[in-house]
Parts: C-alpha cells; sequence; structure tokens
C-alpha cells in the first residue's frame, strides 16, 4: 500500500490551499484517514481525521478553518484549508489505517509528506 500526497505550496497569509492523498496497492477497506503536520523544531501534531462512516475530528488550531473530506471509491483523503496563517507552515502528512487483505491486520501508513509555507 501507498499514499500519495500532493497539493503543498507556498500561498500568503489568508489564502488557501487544497491537500489530496491517494492510496493504492492492495487494499481490502480504509478505516481512519487523516492529515498530520510537522513543523520545524516541533513534533507531528494530528490536524485532522476521518473515520470511514465519516465522522471527523480537528485539532483546535484549525477549527473553522480546515476540512477534512473522503472519497472511498477513491481511496483519497483531501484537506481543504482555508484561511491560512504563518503558523499552519508545516510539512502535511496523510494517514491511512488500511486493512489490505481479509486475512491481514490493520495497519498504519503514511504518505511522503507535502510542504506548505505560509508567507505572512
Amino acid at each position: 500500500v501507498q499514499l500519495q500526497a500532493s497539493g503543498g505550496g507556498l500561498v500568503q497569509a489568508g489564502g488557501s490551499l487544497r491537500l489530496s492523498c491517494a492510496a493504492s496497492g492492495t487494499i481490502t477497506s480504509i478505516k481512519n484517514m487523516s492529515w498530520y503536520r510537522q513543523a520545524p523544531g516541533k513534533q507531528r501534531e494530528l490536524v485532522a481525521i476521518m473515520t470511514s462512516d465519516g465522522s471527523t475530528n480537528y485539532a483546535d488550531s484549525v477549527k473553522g478553518r480546515f476540512t477534512i473530506s473522503r472519497d472511498n471509491a477513491k481511496n483519497t483523503v483531501y484537506l481543504q484549508m482555508n484561511s491560512l496563517k504563518p503558523e499552519d507552515t508545516a510539512v502535511y502528512y496523510c494517514n491511512a489505517v488500511v486493512k489490505p487483505t481479509i486475512w491481514a491486520r490493520t495497519k498504519d501508513y503514511w504518505g511522503q509528506g507535502t510542504l506548505v509555507t505560509v508567507s505572512s
């Protein structure tokens, strides 16, 4: 299973970006799909998570500005980021909890990370 993230870039404060992350490979089902971020010198933190039944949860710092969504038919998760702030600058990683085959246990998979830079 591979996760391919895209959509990062440079944006001015107040702007928007949309991140995408597509899972590929042998996949029977995907449970949670989520986005994490890691700013320079800081620990990786959870930004948003979406369960297979559509429940969502967000970090307090992004509530009301970011929206997570997923297309189960495409095994893809998105992160719409609006009203971006310089403190949102980080490498964003997608994560998926995947059951590759009906015989296998679920396992965490990570994307390669995509850099988001917000200028003031």
